[in-house]
């Protein structure tokens, strides 16, 4: 077990919740509409990532990926973030977070499970109670922003609606998991297409969840430095 000190924001206020996990689990390829998830396909298809043989795909990941630092440090040279929602899991107490699933496009090209260890799983500290959104969870925003050259580039941008619901989300990846067991999990949802041509491999990103029904946005912005100090 990993245990990670987030903040609880509620309509009533906030106070600090220590959340204990013992698996993380990366879902990919979860668009509820399948031209969209094709063209997610097509855009990893050109760094050289091979198709999935089957859509939603489920990925370990090591407890130690996860980080809430707005600082983190990478091997290779071409790695890009990507926006998405993140469930913790308590038994019957759902929290819903930001996040970006760091990822290195060169190694994923060779194994994608193992390019999901190299790079951290980056989250906002701030969490919302899940039960504050489900009535209106199609109506948020998800968005993630790429830094390049000092530019904050709008880079992703869709409604959570085009992504599976949570319910759903967590019946597949229960399906998927050998004892069935998601209590004290964190389920990092997949993303969505990009809005630029091609995948920006940046300094910086920023993954984004605004809801609009309640008026807030949960935010989680993050430089990234290479680790090329030696020579």
């Amino acid at each position: 077990m990993r245990t990670l000190r987030f903040y609880l924001e509620t309509e009533e206020g906030r106070r600090d919740l220590a959340f204990s996990f013992k698996r993380m689990i990366n879902a990919g390829y979860v668009g509820r509409n399948q031209e969209e998830v094709q063209r997610h396909v097509e855009e990893l298809k050109k760094e050289g990532v091979p198709a999935p043989e089957s859509v939603p795909t489920f990925y370990p990941v090591i407890l130690g990926a996860l980080t809430l630092e707005s600082e983190v440090e990478v091997v290779g040279e071409k790695t890009s973030g990507e926006a998405e929602f993140v469930l913790l899991l308590d038994g019957d107490k759902w929290y819903v977070g930001v996040g970006s699933d760091h990822t290195d496009r060169e190694l994923e090209t060779v194994s994608i499970l193992k390019s999901k260890q190299v790079c951290p799983n980056v989250m906002c500290a701030g969490i919302w109670p899940f039960e504050e959104v489900r009535e209106h969870w199609d109506e948020m925003i998800l968005r993630g922003y790429a830094l390049r050259g000092g530019e904050r580039i709008l880079y992703q941008e869709a409604k959570l609606e085009s992504i599976l619901a949570p319910e759903e989300l967590v019946d597949l990846t229960r399906s998927r998991v050998g004892d069935g067991d998601l209590n004290h999990s964190v389920i990092f949802s997949g993303t969505v297409s990009i809005l630029t041509d091609e995948i920006i491999f940046g300094e910086g990103f920023e993954a984004e969840l605004e809801d609009p029904v309640l008026g807030r946005k949960l935010s989680c912005p993050y430089r990234v430095h290479q680790l090329d100090y030696l020579s």
